[in-house]
């Protein structure tokens, strides 16, 4: 396993030695960026103009949003209390149970009104609801979440399937185990096995057992620069590498614990193709899955062409969020199937 993902990532080493230009070093310094995260966005985009909106963007906080969690109450009962307390909800077409809180009254605060204390929502972003859905767990469905804490995800996954079937959810870090399970019990999400250990660790485990695999992988957050504008100058190209060989091993044992004909969700909360792109590429490539096409999302196609890196044709069905283009965090997801 890792001398696959050693000769994989030596194949693309040119992808994380990137020499920033002249006109990276003047946007990064006008913008508070590092010049490879430049050099990389001009690579990305189409035109300066487009880059710019995109810095830009990066600088306004993102919209607040809730999903309706279906196991505690009805949405419209939902959109009629928050209402009634000050709160304007907006439902979002393509999320089942999305909206953007498009008003609040000066207090009580979105996290400490009643109905959040009960369970009725969960502050989430827009763009991460969009992987459970995508995965669309059934009732008797044997699911894995590889990375869980806080939870957000994990408890979409027990609203989608109703309570049934089973949620193994997985999380190593034990500050981190306390939000999850503090949501988890919030938000009724009963079929949820919580488990502590590093998801490095599944690979001792039977293979071949899941029906689906949700894999957040952990990573730079590089999409979420609004929220924590640190993320501007704090990554460097060595830790993007090695978040790529964190990402390339967690996805080569869900590939392992999956069965056959199974599907795995990859997504992160990263603009970044060396922990996008790359990843699924591998993915499609060593491992023989498929990127299988996803509709009904506003969302632009992945990156088949990145610097002198072709990636599979299949890498264009991922999906990937802006928020100078669809009004979200950066976020990227893949379904892929088990063949």
């Amino acid at each position: 396993m890792e001398n696959r993902i050693a000769k994989y990532l030596s194949a693309h080493y040119n992808l994380f030695q990137i020499s920033p230009s002249y006109k990276a070093k003047r946007l990064a310094s006008k913008y508070r960026f590092l010049d490879y995260m430049i050099e990389r966005y001009l690579n990305m985009f189409s035109t300066e103009e487009e880059l710019e909106e995109y810095l830009n963007s990066c600088s306004f906080p993102l919209k607040k949003s809730i999903r309706c969690n279906t196991l505690k109450t009805d949405c419209k009962k939902l959109e009629e209390i928050m209402l009634e307390k000050g709160f304007v909800l907006e439902k979002v077409k393509w999320l089942q149970h999305g909206y953007v809180v498009k008003r609040t009254p000066p207090k009580p605060s979105l996290g400490s009104t009643l109905e959040y204390l009960m369970g009725y929502y969960h502050i989430q972003g827009l763009a991460s609801m969009v992987p459970a859905y995508v995965l669309n767990p059934s009732y008797d469905d044997f699911v894995l979440d590889m990375a869980a804490a806080p939870g957000g995800k994990t408890t979409q996954l027990s609203q989608i399937m109703q309570n049934k079937g089973l949620v193994i959810a997985v999380e190593k870090k034990r500050s981190r185990i306390r939000a999850l399970l503090s949501n988890v019990n919030r938000l009724g999400a009963e079929n949820v096995v919580l488990i502590k250990t590093d998801a490095l660790n599944l690979i001792n485990i039977n293979k071949s057992q899941f029906d689906k695999i949700l894999l957040d992988a952990p990573c730079s957050g590089e999409g979420l620069i609004q929220k924590d504008p640190t993320r501007r100058y704090k990554t460097t190209m060595d830790d993007l590498r090695d978040f790529a060989h964190l990402q390339l091993s967690l996805i080569e044992i869900a590939y392992e614990l999956l069965k056959k004909g199974g599907y795995i969700v990859y997504s992160t909360c990263s603009v970044a193709p060396e922990e996008d792109e790359l990843i699924v590429n591998f993915a499609i490539e060593e491992l023989g899955m498929k990127a299988m096409s996803v509709e009904g999302y506003p969302a632009s196609n992945g990156y088949i062409e990145y610097y002198t890196t072709r990636f599979s044709n299949d890498v264009k069905n991922c999906l990937r969020f802006f928020p100078h283009k669809q009004g979200t965090e950066g976020f990227f997801l893949c379904l892929l199937k088990k063949e």
